[in-house]
């Protein structure tokens, strides 16, 4: 296991790059949201990822990796932030410099398909990474204020404590528990599996969120899980958004209820739904490696550090 490490804070007027190491996305309104950025006093600096297209991908596996590295590597970035997720990290996993990225920690922030990045960089270079909204949720038309402020923290850094003033959590099985927060989009991290860059979720506190997948597509992805190991490896067990996970194909279908009933409150393990984390508004950032401490009495997740340095 590689030690942990964290980038430090940001400070203003500090410059803040924009890549897209997924899918390609709408130039103009990457300028528009990166406005957000400017008024907390960052400097902006757009990747020319962003006005690349390869199919459904920003710029082929080379240019996107290419981007990153040379991001990592310049001194004058101090934060790089994914512009949007949709498809293409697990492509590029294999061309990064995880040493170059271990030496050179800085702020990594983006969530949904940058969850392979998350889990990639977090084994191999040992960075502290955040899962949070990306520029492309700072350029639709109502952006929630504490989505926003999750930026501000970066300047100001802050412990996360997640509570019921927050959103109602619930809780699928009683207990408390303490471990690095890891996980990330479900589709992901059951793309990790089998891979080099498979999560480890020993001793961990596993998050999970997804988006427009079918009950029987997430039932068979937890079900994945289970089989792997995952679920029972794990000290706890946080459960993000799941929008628009509706029947569709199948109109008989399990509930979500049933389905995390099923594998996940079968696991035993400490769990805690409602978490605005994820495909939702708000959407609030959280520090991937962390060590933190989740209790289903106090309906608190609580983390026990800064994801930065001062």
């Amino acid at each position: 296991m590689t030690e942990l490490i964290k980038p430090r804070r940001l400070s203003p007027g500090d410059t803040v790059a924009i890549t897209a190491p997924a899918s390609w996305v709408d130039t103009e309104q990457m300028k528009a949201a990166s406005l957000y950025l400017e008024k907390i006093g960052l400097h902006v600096q757009l990747g020319d990822t962003l006005s690349m297209q390869y199919g459904y991908l920003a710029g082929t596996d080379e240019a996107r990796a290419g981007e990153l590295n040379a991001m990592f590597a310049d001194p004058t970035i101090k934060a790089i932030i994914c512009a949007r997720g949709g498809y293409g990290t697990g492509r590029i996993a294999d061309l990064l410099d995880y040493d170059l990225i271990r030496a050179n920690p800085k702020i990594f922030w983006g969530y949904s398909d940058i969850t392979f990045l998350h889990a990639a960089i977090g084994r191999f270079a040992g960075l502290v990474t955040f899962h949070g909204p990306m520029l492309i949720d700072l350029g639709k038309d109502e952006v929630h204020p504490l989505t926003v402020q999750n930026y501000e923290t970066l300047l100001h850094p802050s412990i996360l404590r997640y509570t019921e003033a927050i959103s109602p959590l619930q809780t699928l099985v009683e207990g408390e528990a303490f471990g690095p927060i890891v996980g990330g989009n479900l589709s992901l991290i059951v793309s990790t599996l089998g891979t080099p860059y498979e999560l480890d979720t020993k001793g961990k506190l596993l998050f999970i969120e997804d988006i427009d997948e079918e009950p029987y597509r997430l039932d068979r992805m937890l079900n994945q899980l289970k089989l792997a190991g995952k679920l029972a490896d794990a000290a706890g067990i946080l459960i993000g958004d799941f929008t628009n996970c509706v029947p569709n194909k199948r109109k008989v279908s399990l509930t979500l209820e049933e389905i995390f009933n099923d594998h996940i409150v079968s696991a035993g393990k400490p769990t805690l739904s409602g978490f605005k984390i994820g495909h939702c508004s708000p959407h609030i950032a959280v520090p991937m490696g962390i060590r933190a401490r989740m209790s289903t009495y106090e309906k608190v997740l609580a983390c026990t550090e800064p994801g930065v340095e001062a």
